[in-house]
């Protein structure tokens, strides 16, 4: 299945080689291009996108507010969102992962990660630069918002929690499968069980909330 990408970007030097390097892999296909916020938001709609990849900083319309248009918690069909910014500071990072991004990269971090971020969001997974997420997630621990999601809406299963903690670390599918000696459709039931028990859209939110509820510790 070819991936279709639509790229944000206020640079065009950055867009075209962003589009080089994507446009390169055999099963990713990048099918437009905005130059500001207003014009990605537009451009989604209409494309509707397997994943879109936006700029943090942008004319009219900043990535973060683009990425809560298209994948916020009051979107009714969100958009697989990943951001990537030369800026690596916890209030692009924080604001971007609860505007409902499923990934956040620095733009020096190569296009290896640029193309695993980008499988991962269209499989429903998610990649934050390594640089960040230790730090990010233990603001995430530490902030008044730990409130919102500090219990599930049904108690947990062992497996479930085994399960969150896997997340939190930021194991992929299989290493889960792998770690704990199930099968990958049985990860995907748990994830999908705890998304709905913990009010989670996906597996950042688990991380965070892991995170929230002092699960894990940085």
């Amino acid at each position: 299945m070819t991936i279709r990408v639509i790229i944000a970007d206020d640079q065009n030097i950055i867009r075209a080689g962003l589009t080089t390097i994507l446009n390169g892999q055999p099963d990713i296909d990048v099918i437009g291009q905005a130059a500001d916020g207003n014009e990605a938001v537009t451009l989604a709609r209409r494309l509707r996108p397997d994943v879109c990849l936006f700029d943090i900083r942008m004319p009219h319309l900043d990535g973060v507010e683009a990425t809560r248009l298209l994948a916020g918690p009051d979107v009714t069909d969100p958009l697989a969102v990943v951001v990537i910014t030369t800026f690596d500071t916890d209030e692009h990072v924080s604001g971007a992962l609860k505007a409902g991004a499923r990934g956040f990269l620095l733009k020096d971090a190569g296009p290896d990660l640029l193309v695993q971020a980008i499988h991962a969001a269209a499989k429903g997974d998610a990649l934050i630069a390594p640089s960040v997420t230790a730090r990010l997630l233990a603001s995430f621990a530490d902030s008044a918002s730990s409130s919102k999601r500090s219990r599930p809406l049904v108690a947990l299963t062992d497996r479930e929690e085994e399960v969150a903690l896997t997340v939190a670390q930021g194991r992929t599918n299989a290493e889960i499968a792998d770690e704990l000696h199930i099968s990958l459709s049985t990860v995907k039931f748990h994830l999908a069980s705890l998304m709905n028990k913990i009010g989670a859209r996906n597996r950042v939110q688990i991380a965070i909330w892991a995170y929230e509820t002092k699960r894990v510790r940085p």
